[in-house]
């Protein structure tokens, strides 16, 4: 559908693996690319890496420019401080990609809020989107425009869509001429999801919010099928606790779990490059190699810290 969307606008588009993009961004200098929040992410973990090596005021006014960034909010009017830190950190940023980019779209997960923040800050716009294969697949969007946008939300519905939230467990339905007519040749697994006026059930759950402008934007909070239960009777969204910790550029992946256990625990994977460097710059002893399971693993030991 993006391809579609970029063809109609008469724009040349360009293709990347993911190991090759920091080298095709300054020769294609793109105005928008079209990518998951895993990219980002990455590209992030970049960001802040290349600041941890820098020494001296470089590295002060690199934090001092990224805790503005963390204050960032749509359609905020640059001050004073922030003009500077535009000068002499955002604009390196966008260099990295190009230094040409208008807007970055992503979708397919959620987009942890910190990234979409600093991104936008730098002046490369992070604009999410939300959607099913069923729904063909947008529902939902924030726009370039002023007042079209709210960080931590996947957007306000498209022309002709409507959008609710069910009274009995916050799932959000839609209905519109995007919505398929049905699974093919699955007539009983079609009923689960579509009703017979055309509200499709989405299995996830969300909520209405509003911004400064007055516009509601849809926030998803969770799948519905992930939702976990403690053995206590507790509810847990998993979804919002992974994205929040996936913002620190330390751990690679996360998943939380606790369906019928008495308390909720989190499986990690350490960003091993990211962990050694942090041992050796703290005078923390760790081993680079480890056998497991007849492979090589990075591993860390940072025993010296809680």
């Amino acid at each position: 559908m993006v391809i579609y969307t970029y063809l109609h606008a008469g724009a040349n588009v360009y293709y990347s693996e993911v190991e090759t993009l920091a080298e095709k961004l300054p020769t294609v200098k793109p105005h928008f690319f079209t990518t998951v929040p895993r990219l980002l992410e990455k590209v992030y973990e970049k960001v802040m890496n290349g600041g941890m090596e820098q020494t001296g005021i470089k590295k002060k006014i690199f934090f001092w420019a990224m805790g503005l960034a963390d204050q960032y909010e749509y359609d905020q009017k640059p001050s004073f401080l922030f003009k500077i830190a535009d000068k002499l950190v955002f604009s390196k940023i966008r260099e990295k990609l190009g230094g040409r980019v208008i807007g970055v779209v992503t979708g397919s997960a959620a987009c942890p809020l910190k990234i979409a923040r600093v991104f936008s800050a730098a002046g490369i716009p992070i604009r999410e989107g939300y959607g099913l294969t069923e729904t063909s697949p947008v529902i939902t969007f924030n726009r370039f425009t002023e007042g079209g946008a709210m960080l931590g939300t996947v957007g306000m519905p498209i022309k002709d869509v409507e959008v609710k939230i069910a009274e009995s467990d916050s799932e959000i339905l839609a209905k519109g001429p995007n919505i398929m007519m049905g699974y093919y040749k699955e007539p009983e697994k079609t009923k689960e999801v579509l009703t017979d006026d055309g509200w499709f059930s989405t299995g996830d759950v969300g909520t209405f919010v509003t911004n400064n402008s007055g516009n509601k934007f849809l926030k998803i909070t969770d799948r519905k099928k992930e939702l976990l239960k403690t053995s206590g009777g507790k509810y847990v969204a998993p979804a919002p606790i992974e994205s929040k910790f996936r913002e620190n550029f330390f751990i690679d992946q996360i998943m939380v779990i606790g369906e019928s256990k008495r308390f909720v625990s989190a499986l990690m994977v350490p960003a091993f490059p990211e962990l050694e460097k942090w041992a050796k710059e703290n005078g923390v002893t760790y081993a680079s190699k480890r056998r497991i399971g007849g492979k090589s693993k990075s591993t860390a030991k940072v025993s010296k810290y809680s």
